[in-house]
């Protein structure tokens, strides 16, 4: 189908990380989605710092499609900073962001650019069924309640969304070094939309996202568009001192009015420990909370680009 000539219509971005093996038949898939639309578009692939030849395999692809673009990163800065890269870098009406390992069907981007158009500012592929290990779900949905309950917002995320232009602008303005894309668009907008949309099985290689990431990222998000761990702390911090203060009362009664002796080294221990692990964990997430100030201050960088490839135009 003939490419019309105008302004970019969409901007394809896609984090890349270890996927020599799928990036091939991801290009192709998306190529041809986006040639049936018939718009005008471009795919940009940002190599996050990948071991493997991913980045050769990348080169590869942009010497066989004009359309195409790719970033290698220096390091391996997590998927929402190559994210960031992309975004900075893309030129389309519509964003559209997808997973190197086509667990993400590209055939399914039609539905999405399709309920963007009925008016939302985001829109968010929700899937009908995850294939995801155990833990990798378990993660998951720690981050979809914690995301829920920051934001205020019903629907799922994912890593298969929508974007337009303006609200991709906006994101950009964010030069942090810890980013959660999604919190951001939730703050500039609640006009989100969501489709039912496929999630296939990864059947090459295996997620960069394990548990500790998700953890991890679900940190990034508390920690970066929240005060709930701190006023978490100082609830527990209360609960345990109205506790110690009936604790106390009731010791004073038993020596006043029973002449029990007061006695215990065991409960000592027990309450001393509660209290003093109480401390540490309110101590830790004030940490967190000052690394992370100490960090943006210092501007530590989102991401830093070592080689990028485009055709002239």
């Amino acid at each position: 189908m003939r490419i019309e000539k105008q302004e970019i219509f969409i901007s394809v971005v896609i984090p890349v990380y270890q996927s020599e093996k799928t990036l091939g038949e991801l290009f192709i898939r998306v190529k041809k989605v986006l040639e049936k639309i018939g718009k005008n578009y471009e795919i940009i692939f940002i190599d996050d710092g990948s071991l493997d030849d991913s980045w050769k395999k990348l080169e590869e692809i942009f010497n066989k499609n004009n359309h195409v673009r790719v970033i290698q990163l220096t390091q391996n800065y997590g998927q929402h900073n190559a994210l960031m890269c992309g975004f900075a870098n893309s030129k389309g009406k519509y964003a559209v962001t997808l997973d190197d390992d086509l667990q993400n069907p590209p055939e399914e981007i039609p539905k999405i650019i399709s309920k963007i158009k009925q008016g939302y500012d985001v829109v968010y592929g929700e899937y009908v069924y995850k294939n995801h290990p155990f833990f990798r779900n378990l993660g998951s949905s720690l981050i979809q309640l914690l995301y829920k309950k920051i934001f205020q917002i019903n629907g799922n995320l994912t890593s298969f969304r929508i974007i337009r232009r303006e609200f991709v602008d906006k994101l950009l303005i964010y030069n942090r070094n810890y980013i959660f894309i999604d919190g951001l668009l939730a703050w500039h907008t609640k006009n989100i939309g969501y489709v039912k949309v496929r999630h296939g099985k990864r059947n090459i290689g295996k997620s960069g996202y394990n548990f500790s990431k998700l953890i991890q990222l679900s940190l990034n998000m508390l920690t970066n568009f929240s005060i709930f761990p701190l006023q978490l702390a100082t609830i527990i911090g209360f609960t345990l001192s109205i506790l110690g203060l009936f604790m106390a009362i009731f010791i004073v009664i038993k020596k006043i009015f029973f002449d029990i002796p007061v006695t215990g080294f065991a409960s000592t221990i027990v309450t001393i420990t509660i209290f003093s692990g109480a401390q540490l964990i309110t101590i830790g997430l004030i940490g967190e909370y000052i690394g992370r100030i100490h960090l943006n201050i210092n501007n530590k960088p989102q991401y830093q680009v070592r080689n990028m490839k485009e055709k002239s135009k």
